[in-house]
């Protein structure tokens, strides 16, 4: 993740667009990309198929969730037939060649973007590189509604401390009496708290002990294993909980996150014979993404499912300083959102 600025990433997303890839991807190339998504740990042949029911699981309508990918091609390639048809099947999305002229490919982006995102992502500027061969792009939008909603009355301008130095003032939600999961961790130097959303859904904060924007022992930590692990582990607590308002849009490559991922060999010289009879090879990974939460959530008052542990102190929890926090589909387990914040102004 970016050192200096707010990240938001949608691992789904990104990881769908490559799953979707796979399937024109001879046994080398292929086997490359299922073992970087992890595939080869799972013991389901019909590895599309599952794909295909997990997307159906988490793009439901009461999820809030927006999700798309798109496989564009150099112009005037010719697509074999038998790579589209399971393509539409199993991640129900059409190849699209581009045309050559930079201003109506970037428009026709756009369009897409907009209509996969019911127009709430904002359209890009950056006109498509002449030299693609393949781009992948991924987007993903998501509006959080609490299972308990925060009152609008109790929402005012608190500091959010950048750094040791810097303090701005921000628009803070608070709840003097918040049902939260909560856990500490040691090795990591943050206080964990999940808070459930309606859909199933659930955000999980790491909030390190002392202020600082160096988060990358968190973020480097954040698989889904080490997500499930924590879930397990939490305890429902009462605290006093605020909350920064967050309106998050990000656009921008993820190339040099896959060539980090043992996936260098795309960009250099794969195999993707079932797409077509020419030479192929990945050239730039692309992510858009919206994210936001207010005070909305669905009831007034905590379902008294989980009664909290009895504390012999009362518990704080400020997300006043730097922070990441990962959006969880309890469903399935999967990591939908993954973002860094900052500064909850440039959100």
């Amino acid at each position: 993740m970016s050192p200096t600025t707010n990240v938001l990433l949608s691992p789904l997303s990104v990881a769908t667009a490559l799953s979707a890839l796979s399937l024109g991807a001879e046994q080398r190339t292929e086997s490359i990309i299922h073992r970087a998504l992890y595939y080869d740990l799972i013991n389901n042949p019909d590895i599309h198929g599952t794909y295909k029911e997990l997307l159906a699981t988490v793009t439901a309508s009461q999820k809030n969730l927006k999700s798309a990918s798109r496989i564009i091609f150099e112009k005037r390639l010719r697509i074999k037939s038998s790579f589209v048809a399971p393509l539409e099947k199993s991640y129900g999305s059409r190849p699209r060649i581009l045309t050559g002229n930079p201003r109506l490919d970037l428009q026709e982006m756009n369009s897409w973007v907009q209509a996969q995102t019911k127009g709430k992502i904002a359209r890009s500027t950056k006109e498509v590189p002449s030299e693609i061969s393949i781009l992948l792009l991924g987007v993903a939008y998501f509006k959080g509604q609490w299972v308990t909603k925060f009152d609008s009355r109790k929402t005012s301008l608190e500091d959010f401390h950048l750094d040791e130095e810097r303090t701005v003032r921000v628009p803070m939600m608070s709840d003097p009496k918040a049902i939260l999961r909560y856990g500490l961790d040691s090795d990591l130097n943050c206080k964990i708290a999940q808070l459930p959303l309606t859909g199933s859904m659930s955000i999980i904060f790491f909030l390190p002990l002392r202020v600082t924007q160096n988060l990358t022992l968190i973020e480097e930590s954040l698989t889904s294993e080490f997500i499930h692990d924590i879930d397990q582990e939490l305890k429902t607590v009462q605290a006093v909980l605020t909350i920064p308002k967050l309106k998050l849009s990000y656009e921008g490559e993820v190339t040099k996150s896959l060539q980090e991922m043992k996936l260098q060999s795309l960009f250099d010289s794969p195999d993707f014979t079932k797409i077509t009879g020419k030479p192929i090879k990945l050239t730039q990974v692309e992510h858009r993404a919206g994210f936001e939460w207010n005070e909305d959530g669905a009831g007034p008052t905590p379902s008294q499912g989980h009664q909290p542990a009895r504390l012999t102190f009362l518990l704080d929890y400020h997300l006043n300083r730097p922070f990441i926090f990962v959006l969880r589909d309890t469903d399935t387990g999967a990591l939908l959102f993954i973002a860094k914040i900052l500064d909850p102004r440039d959100a």
